[in-house]
């Protein structure tokens, strides 16, 4: 996986303001480039690699919402900004159970953050964006194919995981964001023009070329336990050897 800015989504797929009720370019300013160093003795260094790219969304000032694989075990961390700043962060917390990671940053960021929506409310068919960090060259326009459980081959089970195509390339930690959800929280005057976020998932290795052939992706569920990490910050990471 690959957070480099060298690349970019073709013309036809990325969103377009135009097109969306909510400011779409105030949205995508919320997405970060992640990248993490994780010790070469560290227990998942092995099967997840010492240097991990991703992205990752702001959720509040400072804090980082993310998928939790890419940060477990990491000693250093920097977040990629969409003004093009860089800025150390550290784990804040990490979930086992639904694979959510949180980093703070440790400089002030000063940038709009997310919010949270509910995976319920997201229906098969619905348009959304699949953002990645670095704006409109690196999202996508998708519909959601399916609603349905997911079984990782690593440590859990998802009731009704969200399946988005086309997927994302670099999909790690990406952002769905859904037109209808950012309408609604238009009209009731909070914060307005941005769109609300679910986070992405990387599906393990015996599903991602299968993944890849039917140009699907899989997206965790979101709201309930992202807020509960933020509460309780519940920290469950694996030791070193």
């Amino acid at each position: 996986m690959s957070s480099s800015s060298d690349w970019e989504m073709p013309h036809a797929v990325q969103p377009k303001p135009e097109n969306y009720a909510y400011d779409l370019e105030g949205a995508l300013t919320s997405l970060v480039g992640l990248r993490a160093i994780i010790p070469a003795d560290a227990f998942t260094a092995e099967t997840l690699g010492t240097e991990r790219t991703g992205n990752g969304v702001l959720i509040r000032e400072g804090v980082v919402l993310t998928i939790g694989y890419l940060v477990t075990e990491a000693e250093t961390i920097w977040l990629h900004l969409a003004d093009g700043r860089a800025v150390p962060g550290h784990v804040l917390a990490y979930d086992q159970e639904t694979g959510f990671g949180l980093v703070q940053a440790l400089a002030r960021i000063g940038l709009p953050a997310l919010p949270i929506g509910q995976s319920k409310a997201a229906k098969v068919g619905d348009s959304v964006v699949v953002a990645g960090a670095g704006g409109r060259k690196h999202s996508v326009v998708a519909r959601i194919a399916a609603k349905q459980e997911f079984a990782g081959n690593w440590e859990y089970v998802l009731d009704e995981a969200i399946f988005t195509a086309p997927a994302h390339p670099f999909w790690g930690g990406t952002a769905m964001i859904g037109p209808s959800l950012a309408r609604a929280q238009c009209n009731r005057g909070r914060r307005q023009g941005r769109g609300r976020a679910g986070l992405h998932w990387r599906p393990g290795p015996a599903r991602q070329s299968a993944h890849r052939r039917r140009g699907v992706g899989g997206r965790r569920p979101r709201g309930q336990r992202s807020r509960r990490l933020l509460s309780q910050g519940m920290v469950a990471g694996q030791g070193r050897r």
